[in-house]
C-alpha cells in the first residue's frame, strides 16, 4: 500500500508552493493528502478500478493532482517536487512542524543563513543569529525554541492511524505465509497508544527461518537492518520500523504480555511475582524450582497472578494492577458499542466543507450498524468551510426531514440527527441564534480561532459556551494537534466542574491528529462523572472509519458504556441532550 508514502509527498507538494506563495493550491494538496489518506483500499488498486476519473472525485483532487499520483505510481515519484528540492534543499517536512515556522519563514532563513534542518535551525537560534534577521527578534526566537523542544517530544513517531493501515496490511500479509502459527503485533501499536515509534510483531512457526524469508518479501520494506533465524528487523518506505520474532508456543503469551508493555506495568507484574517467590519474563512465568507454571497465553499468567486480564490499552500501570487484584476492573467500552457519530460533516450545496451528501454518509453509517447519524455542519463564522447561516440550516433540516421520511417509508430504523458545530467566539458566545439552535436535534460548540488566549480567558470562554442551555457538547475540547499544535492554555479541572454543572458532554475526537481528549483527560471525566461522546469529525465517508481510534482512546481513559451517550439507543440518547 503506497496511501501513506504518496500522502506524504503530497503534504510536501503543499508546503513548497506555499513557500512560492501560489495561492489555493496548498489547500488542495492538504485536502489531497487526507483523502489519500482516509481511502479504505490501496491507492493502486482503486486507480485500477475507477481510474483518474474516480480520482478526481476525491476532496482536493483536479486535473493536475491526478496526474501527479499517477505520474508517481508509474516512476515512484513526482518531478516537480524533485524539482523544488534542488532548488531549496532543505528538511522542509520536519522544519515545518516546528510551531511558529511556516514554508516561507523556512524559505528565509535558507536564503539568509542557510538553514537546512532542524539541527541548523536550533544552533543558529542559539548562537542569536535569527533575532538579527529583518522581521525576528528576541522573542521569535524564544518561541521557535519552544516549538523545536515541543516537536522533540514527539518527533520520530508516527500517527497511529495514519499508520494503521500500513500496519494492518502487513499483518495480513504475514497471516497468509503457511508457516506461520500464531501472529500479534504487540508494543504501543497493541496498547493503542496515540503514536507509534515502531512496531513489534510475535509469531510461532516450527519453520522460523521460512517466516524470516517471507518477511523481508513484504514490498513495502525498504531497508533490512538484519536479518536472522528468529529475528528481523527492517524499515518500511513510510520510515517506520519493524521487528518480527518468532517464539516458541509456550511462550508466546509471556512474550506477548512482555512486548506489549507498558515497561511501568511489566515490573509492577514482575513484583507480584516475586511476592510469590517466582519469576516472571518473556519466556514465561516461573516457580521457586524454575519450573514453568504459566506462559502459553497472556490469559493464563493474569490468572495465576490471582488477577483479572487487564486490556492491552489499560496497561500504563495507572491503578488498574491494583483493581485486576481485587476484581475491580472496569468493564471497558467495546469496539462495537457505538450506535451513531454525531460529528459528520457533509457537502450541502457546497457547503459545510464535507466531501459527501447526507444520503451518502447515512449510507456508510447503515453499513457501519448504528442507529443514527449526527449532521454537525459547520457554521457561519468558519468562512474556510463555508459555514451555514440560520437560514442554511432551516433549509438544510427540510431536506434532513424529507431523507428521514424515505428511511421510514421504507422500513428502515435509521435516523438522521439535526446539528450542528457553532463557533465559540473570543467573548464566549455561539455565531448561531438561541431560537435556531434551540430546534436543532442537539449543538456541538467548539473553539476555531484565537488558540493562543491566556489560561484564564480562554477557561472562561469554553465556560460561558457551556453555560449556554442550547449547548450539548463541546469539540475537541483541549484544542491540540498532536505533533503540530499543543493544546490550548486551560484549566482543565474547572472545565470538568463545569461540564458536570451545565451537564455538558466532552467530545473524544477520533480524527487521528487529534484523538482529544486524551485518554488522561478522558480518565479524569469519567472520575467525576462528565460524560463524554466519540465522534469522527468526518469530512469525508471514509473518515467514518476513525471511529475506531476514537473507542480505543476510550479504553485507554477507563470509559465504559454508561459514560459515552453515543453507545446509547436513540431514545436514551435523544432525552439526554434535551435535559
Amino acid at each position: 500500500m503506497k496511501n501513506q508514502e504518496l500522502a506524504k509527498l503530497l503534504r510536501m507538494m503543499a508546503l513548497y508552493l506555499e513557500m512560492k506563495d501560489v495561492k489555493f493550491k496548498p489547500q488542495a494538496y492538504e485536502k489531497a493528502a487526507y483523502s489519500i489518506e482516509a481511502l479504505n483500499e490501496d491507492i493502486e488498486e482503486f486507480i485500477r478500478k475507477r481510474g483518474k476519473e474516480g480520482l478526481k472525485e476525491l476532496p482536493g483532487i483536479g486535473e493536475s493532482i491526478a496526474d501527479k499520483i499517477i505520474e508517481f505510481l508509474k516512476t515512484g515519484k513526482i518531478k516537480e517536487l524533485e524539482e523544488f528540492k534542488k532548488e531549496v534543499p532543505v528538511d522542509i517536512e520536519t522544519l515545518s512542524l516546528i510551531e511558529g515556522i511556516g514554508p516561507k519563514t523556512i524559505y528565509k532563513l535558507y536564503k539568509a543563513l542557510n538553514i537546512k534542518n532542524l539541527e541548523d535551525l536550533e544552533k543558529a537560534c542559539r548562537e542569536h543569529k535569527i533575532r538579527r534577521l529583518p522581521g525576528f527578534g528576541e522573542l521569535s526566537e524564544e518561541k521557535i525554541l519552544k516549538g523545536i523542544e515541543f516537536y522533540k517530544k514527539g518527533g520520530g513517531r508516527f500517527l497511529l492511524g495514519f499508520a494503521m493501515p500500513l500496519v494492518e496490511e502487513l499483518l495480513d500479509y504475514l497471516r497468509k505465509c503457511e508457516y506461520i502459527d500464531k501472529l500479534e503485533a504487540a508494543g504501543s501499536y497493541r496498547r493503542r497508544k496515540e503514536t507509534i515509534g515502531d512496531v513489534d510483531i510475535l509469531a510461532t512457526s516450527k519453520k522460523p527461518e521460512k517466516v524470516m524469508d517471507y518477511f523481508v518479501k513484504f514490498p513495502e520494506i525498504d531497508y533490512v537492518y538484519a536479518k536472522g533465524p528468529t529475528k528481523t528487523m527492517v524499515r518500511l518506505k513510510i520510515g517506520l520500523d519493524v521487528d518480527i520474532r518468532v517464539v516458541s508456543e509456550e511462550s508466546f503469551g509471556a512474550a506477548l504480555a512482555y512486548f506489549t508493555g507498558s515497561k511501568d506495568h511489566n515490573i509492577k507484574l514482575r513484583e507480584i511475582a516475586i511476592k510469590k517467590n517466582w519469576k516472571l519474563n518473556e519466556y514465561g512465568l516461573f516457580d521457586k524450582n524454575e519450573k514453568m507454571i504459566a506462559g502459553k497465553t497472556e490469559e493464563e499468567i493474569y490468572e495465576k497472578l490471582n488477577m483479572q486480564f487487564i486490556p492491552p490499552e489499560m496497561r500504563e500501570n495507572r491503578g488498574e494492577i491494583e483493581l485486576a487484584l481485587e476484581n475491580k476492573l472496569p468493564k471497558i467500552i467495546g469496539y462495537e458499542d457505538i450506535k451513531g457519530d454525531l460529528h459528520c460533516h457533509v457537502k450541502w450545496k457546497e457547503k459545510d466543507g464535507g466531501s459527501n451528501t447526507i444520503e451518502e454518509m447515512a449510507e456508510i453509517a447503515q453499513k457501519m450498524g448504528y442507529e443514527y447519524l449526527g449532521i454537525a455542519s459547520h457554521t457561519k463564522f468558519l468562512k474556510i468551510e463555508h459555514g451555514l447561516d440560520e437560514k442554511d440550516l432551516e433549509l438544510r433540516d427540510k431536506d434532513i426531514d424529507k431523507i428521514n421520511q424515505k428511511l421510514e417509508n421504507q422500513g428502515l430504523k435509521f435516523r438522521i440527527l439535526k446539528g450542528c458545530e457553532a463557533n465559540i467566539l473570543n467573548d464566549g458566545s455561539i455565531d448561531i441564534d438561541d431560537e435556531t439552535l434551540k430546534k436543532l436535534d442537539f449543538v456541538i460548540a467548539g473553539v476555531h480561532s484565537n488558540f493562543k488566549m491566556p489560561k484564564e480567558k480562554m477557561t472562561e470562554r469554553i465556560i460561558k459556551a457551556m453555560k449556554n442551555p442550547n449547548v450539548d457538547i463541546i469539540s475537541h475540547p483541549t484544542g491540540r494537534i498532536i505533533q503540530r499544535r499543543d493544546e490550548y492554555q486551560i484549566d482543565f479541572e474547572k472545565i470538568l466542574k463545569a461540564a458536570k454543572e451545565t451537564n455538558t458532554i466532552l467530545e473524544i475526537n477520533s480524527y487521528p491528529d487529534r484523538l482529544d481528549l486524551n485518554d488522561i483527560n478522558i480518565k479524569q471525566a469519567k472520575e467525576i462523572g462528565v460524560k463524554m461522546v466519540i465522534n469522527t469529525d468526518s469530512h469525508n465517508k471514509d473518515h467514518m472509519k476513525f471511529i475506531e481510534l476514537g473507542i480505543a482512546q476510550a479504553r485507554r481513559g477507563w470509559a465504559e458504556k454508561e459514560d459515552i451517550i453515543n453507545c446509547w439507543p436513540l431514545e436514551k440518547l435523544l432525552k439526554f441532550l434535551k435535559k
